[in-house]
């Protein structure tokens, strides 16, 4: 795979369709319950309209100063000293205009990157309206939910009743929103992430282990401002931050590369910690393990050429219900209303587990196309047989995110006499046991 070094600018959408139709950026924001964006596609517009008419004015100045600086030339060679010495006080004005018009240029320059930056992403057509998670759509369910006709215990006690977590313990190293996992519940958490990993090698995705913590620009190439303040934490005095998610340090191993067209799709599967700070409504939970500050996840990634990422996309989800579905958990797919999209998504799904002891489903996956938006923040280019560069698409989907997942497997697996089956894919990775026994 051969990498060359491009130029890079930062920006979301293309600055082209905020010149060219300004009524559509609007439409898409107001379809994203943004309202308080919208004087910003009016702002940047202006700003881009004086930005180019100064680009134009610094390479206006540069042919005058250099056309008069081969008169000067010439009117030397004439022996024509005075007329020479009068061009030369022009050439003198012009130097001192151009580094001014330069200086003007870049900082027009950069308010439009910051605007750029926040201005979100355009969503596909068929992306339901609604202003939160409460108008996602179920579009399709796999499996058949079952109920038992025995008591469900809550999966932070089902997991103690295997002598598998101490949440009590890490609250006093740690503090709340942290844990210990041991024992079998410990084997099972690394016997599914080996699983996860093994099944998407076989699907034709290159294993990666990532670094685990990354810079600020690549931070926010892959994500939104408000998700960055939401979710990571930052090293103090340091230009890192860890990782919500592998998905940010495997798209940003491509920040600034000009691809290869024959090297895409780049099909990658990660293993990563991941830490989040979970700011928001939601909060810590308290006793269980459903949302915490630390998880380990498997990770799938794609980038790809624009004309392919939609089919990319429909693979990427359908991976997540088999493997689930091999684990005896029926799951439905969930599709993310407008106002649920994050800036940079085109689209996006969630895959919920059933929970027999809620009896109802719970998110364990989030696929999402992003079309050109972190391509276009990061310069993530490709180029083409014919010569021209254009930007990739990325997408990203979790594999598997235990121990969140580790509560639809162990109640859809539950034994009346509180031991828990071990479906027969999962076998080989806790030494063949074919299930495991409460211990309390």
């Amino acid at each position: 795979m051969v990498f060359i070094l491009i130029e890079r600018e930062i920006k979301m959408i293309d600055i082209k369709l905020i010149r060219e139709n300004r009524e559509l950026v609007k439409e898409n924001i107001k379809k994203k319950f943004q309202d308080k964006k919208l004087p910003l596609v009016d702002e940047v517009y202006e700003l881009d309209k004086e930005y180019r008419e100064y680009k134009v004015k610094v390479d206006t100045l540069k042919a005058e100063k250099n056309k008069l600086s081969s008169e000067i030339g010439n009117l030397m060679k004439d022996k024509k000293i005075d007329d020479a010495n009068k061009i030369k006080e022009q050439v003198a004005e012009i130097n001192k205009e151009i580094p001014e018009c330069e200086e003007k240029e870049v900082e027009l320059e950069d308010k439009i990157k910051k605007i750029m930056m926040v201005i979100p992403n355009i969503i596909a057509d068929d992306v339901p309206i609604g202003e939160d998670d409460s108008k996602n759509v179920e579009e399709a369910r796999f499996g058949e939910p079952i109920v038992p006709n025995f008591e469900i215990p809550y999966h932070a006690d089902i997991m103690s009743s295997f002598n598998g977590l101490d949440k009590d313990a890490a609250g006093r190293v740690s503090g709340n929103g942290f844990y210990y996992l041991m024992g079998d519940i410990a084997r099972l958490h690394s016997a599914v992430l080996a699983y996860a990993r093994d099944f998407m090698i076989n699907k034709g995705f290159t294993y990666c282990i990532p670094p685990y913590m990354i810079h600020g620009d690549a931070v926010n190439g892959v994500m939104s401002f408000e998700e960055k303040d939401a979710m990571m934490y930052k090293i103090e005095g340091e230009d890192l931050y860890l990782i919500g998610t592998s998905e940010h340090s495997m798209i940003a191993k491509y920040k600034d590369q000009l691809l290869k067209e024959s090297d895409l799709p780049i099909t990658m599967t990660s293993y990563s910690p991941c830490f989040r700070k979970e700011v928001g409504a939601h909060g810590i939970e308290e006793r269980g393990v459903y949302r915490i500050h630390q998880f380990e996840k498997q990770e799938m990634i794609v980038i790809c050429k624009p004309e392919e990422s939609e089919e990319w996309y429909n693979k990427m989800w359908n991976y997540s219900v088999e493997l689930f579905r091999t684990l005896n958990i029926p799951v439905r797919k969930l599709v993310c209303c407008s106002g649920d999209l994050a800036d940079l998504k085109y689209r996006s799904c969630d895959i919920e587990a059933w929970s027999p002891r809620q009896q109802k489903y719970f998110e364990v996956c989030s696929c999402s196309n992003l079309t050109d938006a972190q391509a276009r923040r990061l310069g993530i280019r490709y180029k083409k047989e014919d010569g021209t560069k254009e930007f990739a698409h990325t997408l990203n989907n979790t594999v598997i995110a235990p121990p969140r997942m580790l509560i639809a497997f162990l109640e859809n697996n539950l034994q009346e006499d509180g031991s828990v089956l071990i479906p027969k894919v999962l076998q080989p990775y806790m030494g063949g046991k074919e299930k495991i026994d409460k211990k309390c």
